[in-house]
C-alpha cells in the first residue's frame, strides 16, 4: 500500500503525535509501505521528520520527497542532501508554474491512502484533498 500527504503550509508542531500514531497505524495495521510527501510546507517537512524517524523503527518502509521541479545549485559549497528525494518522468516538459499541482496529481495516482492536513476550504491542501475524494482514495484528514 502506498500513501501520501497534503497539509496547509503552515501546520502547528502540536498535530506531531496524531501524525506519528496516524503513521505507525498505517504501517502496523493498514500495511502502508512506501509514503510520498512533498517539498513545499510546515506539513510536508513534519511529515519527512516523522517518516525520517520511523525508518529507524520499520526498516521495511521507503519514503520519498517528490519535487515538482529540479532543485538549482545554490553555490559548488551547496552540501544540501538529495538522498530521499525523486523527481517523477514527465515534469520536466511542465512549465514551472504548473508543475506542483502536476506532481500532486501524480502522487494522488500513486497512491492508496492520502493524509492530509486541511482546516479550511481555500489553498492547494483542501484541492487535492478532495480530488483524492473524487478518485475514490481514503482521506485521512488530521485535525486537532
Amino acid at each position: 500500500m502506498v500513501c501520501t500527504f497534503f497539509g496547509h503550509r503552515t501546520a502547528p508542531d502540536s498535530i506531531r503525535p496524531l501524525l506519528h500514531n496516524t503513521l505507525i497505524d498505517l504501517i502496523e495495521n493498514k500495511g502502508v509501505h512506501t509514503f510520498y510527501v512533498g517539498n513545499q510546507g510546515g506539513f510536508d517537512f513534519l511529515v519527512k521528520k516523522e517518516l525520517k524517524e520511523l525508518t529507524a523503527i520499520y526498516p521495511h518502509i521507503k519514503y520519498s520527497v517528490v519535487l515538482a521541479y529540479m532543485p538549482e545549485k545554490r553555490d559548488e559549497f551547496d552540501i544540501t542532501d538529495y538522498s530521499d528525494t525523486m523527481y517523477p518522468d514527465g515534469l520536466e516538459s511542465v512549465p514551472r508554474r504548473f508543475a506542483i499541482d502536476k506532481r500532486n496529481r501524480m502522487m494522488i495516482e500513486w497512491s492508496d491512502i492520502v493524509v492530509t492536513y486541511v482546516c479550511y476550504s481555500g489553498g492547494g491542501a483542501a484541492k487535492f484533498k478532495e480530488i483524492a475524494e473524487r478518485q475514490g482514495k481514503e482521506v485521512i484528514n488530521l485535525l486537532i
